[in-house]
């Protein structure tokens, strides 16, 4: 039977397209806050790194009612990065609204959250937000919407996809561009006409899929999940059953369902809505909860394997334990693990070494997001340049290749071909657009792009857009070289002086200003060429009594280039270390002292000559 009284969807979209923003407008129009009650804006945010980054990382639960019909929403992140998040949401909804924007259109992520829905056989609503913008297509957007749903292989009754247009940030919404209502209402309408309720089979044995967790100070582990049947009860006895079909007896202590942006506690949940538990802390991701008496296990969640991998260890610096709280292997070993419970799409293994680990994820990104995480949490460590992961496939090897879209403008053009050419990139699409600007796409390997982005920027002072989606595995191209300068490496410890720094600004870019301290090893700079260089940052100035015209002239530093933790990570050469504490990081070299470098560089360059 059709449980018509629940509607349970999922927001999908590219980053930036606005999914948290129309989910605001939902909330405040179905009456979820009181008149005169302070909202933040993208209220569903709620992590401090989703509200400074402006994207959303985890995806969230809210529900609102409408004419007596509670949808139940998932707000899932844009970045492909973090699409494991999508994957896994798919099973709790029956349809999704896709979100594409007005003038860009369907961009490389909006390919793969729609190919997972498609997988899923939901239904879809194509909104096509902010159609404010000033050079919006509406009618070519849908149109490329179309042809995206024909190549991802759509059946008629997904194809045939209702339309509409909104404006997230005023919250007005209609079937056409050209006739705007002041409310969502069209919105709402469309989605209890055009998606499918809920089928729930409510005297069966209980049965819920883990699909999220929520860590509560108070009640503990909290598991999310819809309940694919039956009844579930506060305080009923329950079988956990884990991704490894081991049974074990359970008991459900707090039932919970989403109302806004709270849960409310209630006593009994039937099957279709989506529900969170409390008193089950064994369970994870991807378990089943089930009927104590007939214990049934549902398929696990499978998604796709990670791309990128990085080795986090415990800090070695001389600097080491200044500035963390949790320094030791063990703490950070406990801490990663215990990751791997929310984030399905994480990967975290034990190295040869008890002191560090082999952590892998979809991308750069979604691993600077975890080290980011832990550093604001009080964790100190350090962690290596991030490296592709790649497969063996009959004895050939195989590594990801990306499918990158660019944007800039049209004098950018020839530097960004050159770029992408260095990389092994290869063009499959270029269109000019009326404003001026050049859209490209490239399939490139992913040990390419790794770094590229702050070239990219700097090479297109800042003005060019660029979106990469994974897309597979093929043979290996060769050698990608994505380092050309080399490293300003401090010579010496001690406190960086004005006339050590100024002599070292002459040698390439520096990374540090003046007073900061420093220790052998450190990198304090970029090089203007492809080799590092020793340079002594904390030398001082002799005091003589000999006198002159320019004696007493103030020495001028140009401003240090301030490294982001992804700038941080993108820069680090093999090499090369960032080490992260909760107040700073810095880049050294994973050998400090200068003669142990020489000789190691030695040892290779023997090696590869074959002397043994």
């Amino acid at each position: 039977m059709q449980r018509t009284d629940i509607r349970n969807i999922a927001i999908i979209a590219h980053v930036d397209h606005g999914k948290t923003t129309l989910v605001d407008a939902m909330l405040r129009q179905s009456h979820i806050f009181r008149d005169n009650q302070q909202v933040a804006e993208r209220v569903m945010d709620s992590n401090d790194l989703e509200r400074e980054r402006g994207i959303t990382i985890m995806s969230k639960n809210t529900a609102v009612i409408y004419k007596g019909v509670k949808i139940n929403i998932v707000d899932t992140p844009g970045h492909a990065d973090f699409g494991g998040e999508v994957e896994r949401v798919m099973n709790l909804v029956d349809g999704v609204l896709l979100l594409v924007d007005a003038m860009d259109g369907p961009m490389p992520q909006t390919r793969f959250v729609l190919r997972k829905a498609l997988q899923a056989g939901h239904r879809a609503i194509v909104v096509v937000n902010k159609i404010d913008r000033p050079n919006a297509r509406p009618n070519h957007v849908v149109n490329e919407t179309f042809d995206l749903f024909i190549d991802l292989g759509a059946n008629d009754e997904q194809a045939e996809f209702a339309t509409i247009y909104t404006n997230a940030l005023t919250g007005q919404a209609g079937r056409s561009p050209l006739k705007m209502y002041d409310t969502l209402e069209p919105l709402f309408e469309a989605i209890l006409a055009q998606l499918p309720p809920p089928t729930v089979q409510p005297d069966e044995p209980t049965q819920l899929l883990v699909t999220n967790t929520l860590h509560d100070p108070y009640k503990g582990k909290i598991l999310i999940g819809r309940l694919q049947r039956g009844v579930i009860k506060r305080s009923q006895a329950v079988a956990h059953i884990d991704r490894h079909s081991e049974l074990k007896p359970a008991k459900v202590s707090q039932l919970f369902v989403f109302q806004g942006l709270e849960r409310i506690e209630v006593e009994q949940a039937e099957a279709g809505d989506i529900i969170a538990i409390a008193g089950i802390g064994e369970a994870g991701i991807g378990d089943t909860i089930a009927d104590a008496e007939q214990p049934e296990a549902l398929p696990t969640i499978a998604v796709e394997e990670p791309t990128v991998r990085m080795t986090f260890s415990i800090n070695n610096s001389p600097f080491a334990g200044r500035e963390g709280t949790h320094v030791t292997s063990r703490k950070l070993r406990e801490r990663l693990y215990l990751e791997l419970e929310r984030d399905v799409a994480l990967r975290v293994t034990d190295t040869d070494t008890n002191d560090a680990f082999s952590v892998s994820g979809r991308g750069e990104l979604h691993l600077t997001i975890l080290i980011e995480t832990m550093r604001r949490e009080g964790y100190e460590f350090q962690v290596s340049r991030p490296e592709v992961i790649f497969r063996d496939i009959n004895g050939q090897k195989y590594e990801p290749i990306e499918q990158v879209e660019i944007e800039v403008s049209g004098q950018y053009q020839g530097t960004v071909i050159e770029l992408m050419g260095q990389r092994r990139g290869i063009m499959r699409d270029m269109s000019f657009r009326e404003d001026g600007t050049v859209h490209m796409v490239f399939h490139v390997p992913t040990r390419g792009l790794l770094g590229f982005r702050q070239i990219f920027l700097t090479a297109t002072r800042g003005e060019g857009i660029v979106n990469a989606l994974f897309m597979g595995y093929e043979p290996l191209v060769g050698e990608i070289n994505t380092r050309v300068n080399g490293s300003l490496i401090a010579s010496e410890s001690g406190l960086a002086t004005t006339f050590g720094l100024h002599n070292a600004q002459e040698r390439g870019q520096l990374f540090i200003g003046s007073g900061v301290d420093v220790y052998e090893g450190q990198i304090v700079g970029q090089h203007i060429r492809d080799r590092d260089l020793e340079v002594n940052v904390c030398k001082r100035k002799h005091l003589t009594n000999i006198r002159s015209s320019t004696a007493e002239e103030a020495l001028r530093l140009e401003a240090p280039r301030v490294l982001s933790l992804d700038d941080a990570i993108e820069y680090i050469g093999d090499d090369e270390l960032v080490e992260v504490t909760p107040k700073s990081f810095r880049l050294r070299k994973k050998i400090l002292a200068a003669d142990d470098r020489k000789r190691e560089q030695k040892r290779r360059d023997m090696a590869l000559a074959g002397v043994s």
